[in-house]
C-alpha cells in the first residue's frame, strides 16, 4: 500500500475519534434531559403525541409505540409512491411505483436499510424523495438511537419498571442531534456543488450527437436535479445510505469533490463511534464506552487496511491484460474498475469498509468490481452482524448483546453467575441476546438459500449468453452477489454488489420481509432486555466479577463476535469470494 493510502487512513481515523468524543458527551446530555435549549419546540410535539416530557413507559409500551410509529411511516411511504403520479412536485412526470417495488422501498426506509432496487432519478418524484424517503431517514435513525438509549437506561437504572419514553427519545434525537448535524453537513455539501433545487431536469446539449437505442439521433443529455443535499446529509449521518440518484455517492451531484467525499465518509461513522462515549457517560463509567469502542476499532482498522491493500494491489488477471497497477503522480494504480478517478482506490476502498461497518450502505464505487478479497471485506463486516460501529443505535445495542454473551461465557469459565455493570445476566437476558445474534444469521442464510435454490430467485429463465435472468453472473461470483444482497438486507445495510437483477417480485417481497424481520425482531428482544435489567437491583462487585473495561474483556468480546461470524458464514463465504479468489 502507498504512503498516500496510509496517510488518508490515519487522518480519517484521527479526525473521526477527535470529533466523536465531544459529540458523544453532548448526546449523553441530550438523553439525560440536560439539553433544553429547544424546549419551546419540544412541548408542542409532546402535546401532539399526548405525552408529557416526564411520562415514563415500560418496555412493552415503549416497543408498542415504536412499532406503531414505524408501521405508520411505512404506510405513508408506500402510499406516496403509489400516488406520486397524481401528486405535486413531480416535474419529470414520473409514474406510480409498482406495488412490489413500493412495498420493498417502504420496508427498506422504515427499517433504516435503504436498499434500493430502482433508479432514483427515473422513479421517485421530488415529493416522494422529500416527504417519504428523507423523513424516514430522520425518524428511522432516531428510532434506532431511541432504542439504544432505552437499553442504556435499563443497564444504568435500579429496580424500576420503566426505561424512558419513546416519543421523548424520538423527538430529542431528531431535534437536538440529527437536524443540527444534517443542516451543517448539507450546507457544507452545497458549497462543494451538491445540488439542492426544486427546478426541473436540465437538457444539456451534447458536443457530439450519438444514436439512441431506438436508432434515432440523441443531441442532448438529461441532467437530473432535485433537493439532493438535504437528503445526502441525513443519509450519511443516520447511516441510512439511500441514494438520491441511481449511482448513489459516486454521482457528481451527490459527491462531487474529494472534500465532499471526506466529509460524507466522516459522517458515516461519526454518530456510531460517538455513541460509545455516550454509553460510558450514561452508565457513569467512561471506561465501559472506551472498551466497546476499542473492540470496534481493533476489528475495523485491520479489515479497512486489508480492503485498501487488496484494491491497491489489483489482480494478476489485470496485470496480464497490460494494466499498469503501480501508483504514480499520473494515476492511482491498482484496481480502478468501478471507481471514480476523483476518489481513487483509497477513497473508494475506505468508503466500502466504512459503509458496510456502519450499516450505511451508500457507495461511491461499485463493490461488484472489487477484487475477490477486496469484496470480501465489506461482505464480512456486514456478516458480523453490523456491530462494528453498525447503524446509529442498532450497532451499539447489537454489540451490547455480544457483551452479554461474552460475560455469560466468562461466568461459565469460573462457575459464577455472570454480571454486566452490576446486573446479573440470567436465562431471560441470554435468550433475548441469542435472538439478537441469531436472527440476522437465519434470515441472511435462509434468504440466500431460497434465492439460489428456487427458479424465482434465479430468475426462472436461463439464457446461455447471459445466465439466469436475475443472477447474471454464473458460478462463485453470482453466488457472492446473492449472498451479499441478503447480507445487506438481513443486516439493514442497503448496499449491493450489483450484477443481480433484484427489482422483481421475488427479491422485492422476500427482501422486504427480510428487512422487517432483521430490524424489528431485534429491537423487541433488545427492549425486553432493557426492561428486565431495569427491574434488577445492583450486585456488589466481588472477587469473581469480570471487569468489563479491561483489555481481557475487549479480547473476549472480539473473540465472541468473530467466532459467531466465522461459524455462521465461512461455509457460505467459501462458496463465494474465497473460492473465486
Amino acid at each position: 500500500m502507498t504512503a498516500n493510502g496510509w496517510l488518508q487512513i490515519v487522518v480519517y481515523m484521527v479526525v473521526l475519534l477527535a470529533l466523536s468524543m465531544p459529540l458523544g458527551r453532548y448526546m449523553a446530555r441530550v438523553y439525560a434531559g440536560r439539553a433544553t435549549f429547544l424546549a419551546f419546540v419540544e412541548r408542542p410535539l409532546y402535546r401532539l403525541f399526548g405525552e408529557g416530557a416526564s411520562a415514563e413507559q415500560g418496555w412493552r409500551q415503549y416497543a408498542l409505540a415504536m412499532l406503531l410509529f414505524s408501521g405508520l411511516g411505512m404506510l405513508v411511504v408506500y402510499a406516496l409512491q403509489r400516488l406520486q403520479a397524481a401528486l405535486p412536485l413531480n416535474p419529470a412526470g414520473l409514474a406510480a411505483v409498482a406495488p412490489d417495488s413500493a412495498f420493498n422501498t417502504a420496508a427498506s426506509f422504515a427499517t433504516n436499510t435503504n436498499w434500493q432496487g430502482y433508479s432514483g432519478e427515473a422513479t421517485m418524484s421530488y415529493l416522494s424523495q422529500m416527504l417519504g424517503l428523507s423523513v424516514q431517514n430522520f425518524v428511522s435513525a432516531a428510532s434506532g438511537m431511541a432504542v439504544v438509549a432505552a437499553l442504556i437506561r435499563g443497564i444504568a437504572r435500579r429496580t424500576t419498571a420503566t426505561i424512558g419514553n419513546f416519543w421523548v427519545d424520538l423527538t430529542r434525537t431528531t431535534l437536538y442531534i440529527l437536524l443540527p448535524l444534517s443542516l451543517l453537513l448539507a450546507l457544507a455539501l452545497v458549497s462543494q456543488g451538491v445540488v439542492q433545487t426544486f427546478g426541473p431536469y436540465v437538457d444539456a446539449p451534447m458536443l457530439q450527437a450519438t444514436t439512441g437505442v431506438d436508432g434515432g439521433p440523441v443531441t442532448a443529455q438529461v441532467l437530473p436535479m432535485g433537493p439532493a443535499a438535504s437528503q445526502v446529509a441525513i443519509k450519511q449521518l443516520g447511516t441510512n445510505g439511500g441514494g438520491f440518484f441511481n449511482v448513489n455517492s459516486a454521482h457528481p451531484f451527490e459527491n462531487p469533490t474529494p472534500l465532499s467525499n471526506f466529509l460524507e465518509l466522516l459522517a458515516i461513522l461519526l454518530i456510531p463511534a460517538a455513541l460509545c462515549t455516550t454509553f460510558g457517560a450514561l452508565v457513569g463509567d467512561a471506561r465501559q464506552g472506551r472498551a466497546l469502542l476499542a473492540a470496534m476499532l481493533i476489528v475495523f482498522v485491520p479489515l479497512l487496511v486489508v480492503g485498501v491493500a487488496q484494491e491497491q494491489a489489483g489482480t494478476p488477471q489485470l496485470a496480464a491484460q497490460g494494466v499498469d497497477l503501480a501508483a504514480s503522480d499520473a494515476q492511482p494504480g491498482g484496481n480502478m474498475e468501478g471507481k471514480e478517478l476523483r476518489f481513487g482506490v483509497v477513497g473508494s476502498a475506505m468508503w466500502a469498509a466504512a459503509t458496510t461497518a456502519a450499516s450505511n450502505g451508500s457507495v461511491n464505487s461499485m463493490h461488484d468490481s472489487y477484487t475477490p478479497l477486496g469484496g470480501l471485506v465489506p461482505m464480512f463486516l456486514m456478516l458480523l452482524g453490523e456491530v462494528i460501529f453498525g447503524g446509529v443505535g442498532s450497532g451499539l445495542y447489537g454489540m451490547l448483546a455480544f457483551a452479554i454473551i461474552a460475560v455469560f461465557i466468562a461466568g461459565l469459565m469460573v462457575g459464577r453467575t455472570p454480571e454486566y455493570l452490576g446486573k446479573k445476566i440470567e436465562a431471560f437476558e441470554m435468550k433475548m441476546a441469542a435472538l439478537v445474534i441469531l436472527i440476522p444469521c437465519a434470515v441472511v442464510l435462509g434468504g440466500a438459500a431460497l434465492a439460489v435454490a428456487t427458479p424465482w430467485g434465479r430468475g426462472a429463465l436461463y439464457d446461455p449468453g447471459v445466465g439466469y435472468t436475475s443472477i447474471y453472473n454464473p458460478g462463485a461470483h453470482g453466488f457472492s452477489e446473492v449472498l451479499y444482497a441478503f447480507a445487506s438486507m438481513g443486516n439493514n445495510n442497503g448496499s449491493a454488489f450489483a450484477g443481480l437483477g433484484a427489482n422483481n417480485p421475488f427479491y422485492n417481497v422476500v427482501g422486504g420481509l427480510v428487512m422487517l424481520i432483521a430490524r424489528f425482531w431485534l429491537m423487541l428482544p433488545v427492549l425486553a432486555v432493557a426492561g428486565s435489567l431495569a427491574a434488577k437491583k445492583a450486585v456488589p462487585v466481588g472477587p469473581g466479577t469480570l471487569p468489563t473495561h479491561t483489555p481481557l474483556f475487549v479480547a473476549l468480546l472480539i473473540g465472541v463476535v468473530i467466532i459467531v461470524g466465522v461459524l455462521a458464514f465461512v461455509p457460505a463465504l467459501a462458496l463465494g469470494p474465497i473460492v473465486e479468489s
